[in-house]
């Protein structure tokens, strides 16, 4: 089974894709879809998140970034942290998930504002397609710090 098949799948760039839940399956097949790379931005601790993700993903011989987001309380610290992963990986086909997308479109729209790579207005398009902010005030407040307003 595809990550293609994810929930709220999203091709990003030729070399990288993000998603909400991923499964099992999906995981098992990525290094058949030519990924090198993951970056999980969904604690382990939480409901969705998949038993042993950093044993299937490694196990392909891919590597495996682990950048567990509080959706309570995101950080400018935890934006950070991705903004580097994505920078570091940026030449490798790589996937970053959380539960539904939510948490890595915002913060992967406002790392292609600072990269100019994405006007505003395409990523707010980006993250409205998938939810509203404004419901989320710790997030509408990180993304407001970090340039993007709603």
């Amino acid at each position: 089974m595809s990550i293609a098949n994810s929930y709220n799948f999203r091709q990003l760039t030729p070399n990288l894709s993000s998603s909400g839940v991923v499964g099992p399956n999906r995981l098992k097949g990525l290094a058949d879809e030519a990924y090198e790379c993951v970056i999980n931005l969904l604690p382990n601790h939480s409901e969705y998140a998949v038993a042993e993700e950093q044993q299937a993903v490694e196990q392909q011989g891919l590597d495996y970034i682990y950048i567990p987001v509080d959706w309570e309380q995101p950080s400018t610290a935890d934006y950070q942290a991705t903004v580097t992963a994505l920078a570091d990986n940026q030449t490798r086909k790589t996937h970053i998930h959380c539960a539904a997308n939510w948490r890595v479109s915002g913060f992967y729209s406002c790392y292609a504002v600072s990269e100019k790579t994405w006007s505003t207005e395409q990523a707010r398009e980006h993250i409205s397609g998938l939810w509203q902010p404004q419901k989320f005030p710790q997030w509408q407040a990180l993304l407001a710090e970090l340039g993007l307003t709603f």
